[in-house]
């Protein structure tokens, strides 16, 4: 039986729905057709009327964290728990359960304080969930915020869940959230030869999709190993259209603290790959930049350890650089502080380091900074691969 995917599309002031792109094994349950009037956007964990039903006596595997929330804060798990769903294993992302983790730490396995579930670690060495660990699921759960970056490893780990779904039979229900930065499709393309953890598949660095709508380009595109396919239900969220500011209900993740960091955050986290600290070990991560080796300016910090940060870059040195708390909302990838730290670093050769091309999914762009490309000529030598990346992507969005 063929199940159908369904894209939400606005007709004067009301949202309704239409069938857009069929596949045999995917599936988005729709919501009612409603007014938008000052709509309070309901996640999908909150579209629980629409999934409680599949989970009714089943043994359910849940991948979620600290951003696993309805609106009301409750948590999924403890909701889950609390209407007699049989919850059997809890699966976390990087950063952990409780989302404490720094970016690149080990997470160990372990057990749930307040439910008494097995936690199980998909970072480290087991990025993907092993048959075993799989052995007494009859349906998993995926419920993560994401940010729209695409080297924000949550959509890594959805590819590997969904994959070891496939390849064990279980359904995926993937309750779907917003996408903070959805408005924006931006960035170069990842190149093949650049796949890693932080970049997966050839998409623009910001992709402008909910982790649900990534799904099933996933599937669709059958980027999954052997070209599996997953069998996927997506419940979307009510009342949400990608061009409204959403304030995410949680951190989701340590240094991602405030929705300013959030919309700065793909900019500036291709710093990592510079010898310049974008702000890990104060209180400001993702809203200021800065190194030693840049010229004195007003402005500066001094990285100390802290939550999400135990041994910051810089720590205990005063790095001048420029603070963007109050800079106005970014609807693209914004290059100028990446050519302008370049251009004033004074020793080139130690700006870049090589996780700057696994960010980047791309040579091309260090190759265009060091010769002095201008941010605009930079910007057109994407544009062939976003217009084709838009186009394809259509087929996929529910929003």
């Amino acid at each position: 039986m063929i199940k159908f995917i369904t894209k939400s599309v606005f007709i004067a002031s009301s949202l309704f729905y239409a069938t857009t792109y069929s596949s045999p094994i995917q599936t988005t349950l729709k919501s009612n057709t409603h007014e938008i009037t000052n709509p309070v956007i309901k996640t999908g964990a909150d579209n629980y009327e629409k999934y409680l039903p599949l989970l009714k006596n089943k043994k359910v595997g849940i991948v979620t964290n600290q951003t696993g929330l309805l609106t009301n804060k409750t948590h999924v798990v403890d909701f889950l728990l609390e209407k007699k769903i049989a919850v059997h294993t809890i699966f976390a992302p990087e950063h952990g359960f409780r989302g404490t983790a720094d970016a690149g730490e080990h997470v160990v396995d372990g057990k749930d304080s307040k439910t008494g579930l097995p936690i199980i670690s998909l970072y480290g060495d087991n990025k993907k969930p092993k048959p075993a660990q799989l052995a007494k699921i009859d349906v998993m759960i995926f419920d993560l915020q994401d940010v729209g970056a695409r080297f924000y490893t949550y959509i890594s780990s959805l590819h590997y869940v969904m994959e070891a779904c496939a390849e064990n039979g279980i359904p995926l229900i993937i309750f779907d959230r917003p996408n903070p930065n959805g408005r924006i499709v931006d960035g170069p393309l990842l190149e093949k030869e650049f796949t890693s953890f932080v970049g997966m598949h050839p998409i623009p660095l910001l992709h402008g999709m909910t982790i649900g709508e990534y799904a099933q380009m996933i599937n669709g595109q059958k980027w999954l190993k052997n070209g599996v396919q997953c069998k996927v239900t997506v419940i979307p969220c009510v009342d949400y259209d990608r061009k409204m500011d959403y304030s995410l209900l949680a951190k989701p993740s340590p240094n991602l603290p405030n929705d300013q960091s959030i919309n700065l955050y793909a900019s500036l986290c291709l710093f990592e790959g510079t010898n310049v600290s974008m702000g890990r070990g104060t209180e400001k991560q993702f809203q200021i930049y800065g190194s030693p080796y840049l010229a004195k300016t007003n402005f500066s910090f001094t990285p100390q350890p802290n939550f999400g940060a135990k041994d910051p870059l810089y720590n205990g040195k005063e790095c001048f650089g420029e603070d963007l708390t109050a800079y106005p909302k970014l609807n693209q990838l914004e290059l100028k502080w990446l050519l302008k730290a370049y251009q004033n670093t004074s020793d080139k050769t130690k700006f870049f380091n090589p996780f700057f091309t696994k960010l980047a999914g791309t040579k091309k762009l260090q190759q265009q900074i060091e010769s002095g490309t201008s941010e605009e000529k930079i910007r057109q030598s994407w544009q062939k691969d976003l217009e084709a990346f838009k186009k394809m992507r259509t087929k996929y969005l529910l929003y």
